[in-house]
């Protein structure tokens, strides 16, 4: 089994490659792209409802028309992207962003061991117990 650091003595890393590193970083996603552009999220939401209703043959429709926004053209390339790869990644993000995420159940249950013993000692005390407030003062002023 190869060690997990074997790269970094092969000199395969960063400082060799640099054009390796994702200066960008991660990718926005597709929604996050699309509010920045000045659309409003129930724009998003109407174009992300009625596309999903679309067969592959429209969605590639809104990909070739010319006069689709890009709102509409991004959208169909996502979806087209998840259908081509066989991911759900694409859809399940334009979904929870329509209809919100589903709630999701959990299971919680706890075991506790209560293995101890409680001692508790009564002492006889010379100081009268208060039944009122008034007597509360009077044992105080004794």
């Amino acid at each position: 089994m190869a060690n997990k650091l074997d790269n970094l003595k092969r000199g395969d890393g960063f400082d060799t490659h640099p054009e390796r590193i994702n200066r960008e970083g991660r990718p926005k996603k597709y929604v996050s792209l699309l509010k920045e552009s000045g659309y409003k999220l129930s724009e998003i939401n109407d174009s992300i409802q009625v596309m999903m209703a679309m067969t592959e043959q429209e969605l590639k429709g809104v990909s070739d028309n010319k006069n689709a926004t890009i709102l509409e053209k991004t959208i169909a390339g996502a979806m087209a992207k998840s259908l081509k790869n066989g991911s759900l990644y694409s859809l399940d993000t334009l979904l929870s962003r329509v209809f919100g995420k589903p709630t999701e159940k959990v299971d919680q249950t706890t075991k506790t061991d209560l293995t101890g013993k409680i001692v508790i000692e009564i002492k006889n005390s010379n100081t009268p117990l208060a039944n009122r407030e008034t007597d509360i003062d009077l044992i105080r002023n004794v």
